[in-house]
């Protein structure tokens, strides 16, 4: 599986946008096509950095160190598809009016909070080389664990957005808690020892 963990990620990063193309060119989009390229390309979005966020939690519970480059890949999708919404958002939506675009910020929660997780994905994706890690030195890992505060955002992001049934982005709330949850000191020691016992 060390040797097939890459192209599956890569895969499963270029499944939505080949979907989403798809639609596209068969007129295959709802009623509302602006409306589902920013639910189709946020949604995109969430998952990959829910499956990078889980990469390491599974690795502790497992012991399956083939997964880590996963963690990266899925990640950098996801900050993909975050940059696709984003711009469908200013360009499609707004028609890069900023003044309109200022304003929405300023007065809609969601707007604010999901334009705060793009900026934090976009930082991370542009620090994720090698070279950009060596110049940042002990300082990369702390900023590369934003990647959770993303998380958050991002579930607060869609959970003000739908309003009315909060369950399928409740149902992410949840997953990325546990996640979190797991990457505490006492939790992580805790399913790392029940593993070795096992072992």
């Amino acid at each position: 599986m060390r040797g097939a963990i890459k192209p599956l990620a890569h895969l499963g990063g270029l499944i939505p946008l080949g979907l989403l193309i798809g639609a596209v060119l068969t007129h295959n989009l709802s009623v509302n096509p602006i409306q589902d390229l920013t639910l189709r390309t946020g949604k995109a979005a969430l998952i990959l950095l829910v499956v990078s966020l889980s990469v390491t939690p599974v690795k502790l519970v497992t012991g399956w160190s083939w997964l880590l480059p996963a963690r990266k890949i899925c990640g950098l999708y996801a900050a993909f598809y975050a940059f696709l919404h984003f711009s469908v958002f200013v360009g499609v939506d707004y028609f890069f009016s900023w003044e309109l675009i200022k304003q929405a910020i300023a007065e809609k929660p969601f707007v604010l909070v999901g334009f705060l997780a793009f900026l934090v994905l976009a930082v991370l994706a542009i620090t994720s080389t090698r070279g950009w890690k060596r110049r940042l030195k002990k300082r990369w890992k702390p900023l590369h664990r934003l990647v959770y505060l993303a998380g958050v955002l991002v579930v607060f992001h869609f959970l003000w957005l739908v309003k009315s049934d909060i369950r399928e982005p409740a149902t992410y709330g949840v997953i990325v808690g546990l996640l979190l949850l797991v990457r505490l000191p006492l939790v992580r020691n805790f399913v790392t020892g029940l593993r070795k016992a096992e072992a």
